[in-house]
């Protein structure tokens, strides 16, 4: 059985400042996009566009700029309304206390999508289209943000059959071992989605086609993923045996499969 590296959150010092591992994969997240962005500009699907709505590498920083703030605001937004909404109600003012903690994955990236509508019609350019390119360079962001998960030692996963070689202790989660389900999310919200996601985009797609097979493939991979996740404390499982966020990943498979029947009825591109 495996023990949890008692990993000191503050990575680095400088005075007064402190630096945070979990700041750090933010930066990494934010790094990578940028580079696959200017990687996915040489992609025959974006290359070869000309006029006013040609890309250029001033809107891949312009799409993170306006991404960041969808994520942290849709983020924050979607925890108060989907996991703690009565807590929040009751005080308003702690919505506000984000160093407290609390982020929904389901509300960044709703947030996301009201701000990649705002970019796409600031800079005149279809928003599918602006959805299509961001896609294939989010699961790293994903995968940075889980492996800053597992070095707190939190979103620890269920009880584990202590015969599983890789089953862990975490510290504050008592004497049983527990799947490592940060590792698990990962390995499949992370580095399995950017690979199949950046591999189908590499070829020209119909518009939402690209966008279709992230939200189908992120919402199947987090439903799966739940499996081995402890449920939230206040919450537990829901209906039918679900967690949280599985039922928030049910809406993700469904948009996405009809997206892609909708972009499959499209002319090919």
């Amino acid at each position: 059985m495996l023990i949890h590296p008692q990993i000191d959150p503050v990575a680095l010092k400088l005075g007064p400042l402190s630096v945070h591992w979990y700041g750090l994969t933010y930066l990494a997240a934010f790094l990578m996009f940028v580079w696959l962005g200017r990687r996915r500009l040489r992609h025959p699907s974006f290359a070869r566009i000309e006029g006013p709505g040609a890309w250029s590498a001033r809107d891949v920083e312009d799409i993170l700029f306006f991404g960041v703030l969808g994520v942290v605001l849709g983020g924050r937004i979607g925890y108060v309304l989907f996991y703690k909404p009565l807590d929040y109600l009751a005080q308003p003012l702690k919505a506000f206390a984000v160093w407290e903690g609390g982020m929904s994955f389901h509300g960044g990236l709703l947030g996301v999508l009201i701000a990649m509508a705002w970019f796409a019609r600031s800079r005149h350019k279809p928003w599918l289209q602006v959805m299509d390119f961001i896609a294939p360079c989010v699961p790293t962001g994903l995968a940075a943000g889980r492996i800053g998960n597992f070095i707190n030692g939190e979103l620890w996963g269920r009880v584990a059959d202590p015969a599983l070689p890789w089953a862990m202790l975490f510290r504050g989660a008592g004497d049983l071992p527990r799947h490592p389900s940060q590792l698990y999310q990962f390995m499949l919200e992370g580095l399995l989605l950017f690979t199949l996601l950046w591999l189908y985009a590499r070829r020209p797609r119909r518009r939402g086609e690209v966008s279709a097979a992230f939200l189908a493939g992120y919402g199947l991979m987090r439903f799966v993923a739940e499996y081995f996740r402890e449920p939230d404390a206040h919450l537990g499982l829901l209906q039918l045996g679900l967690s949280m966020g599985q039922w928030l990943s049910l809406p993700m498979i469904l948009a996405g499969l009809l997206l892609w029947r909708w972009a499959w009825r499209q002319p090919a591109a």
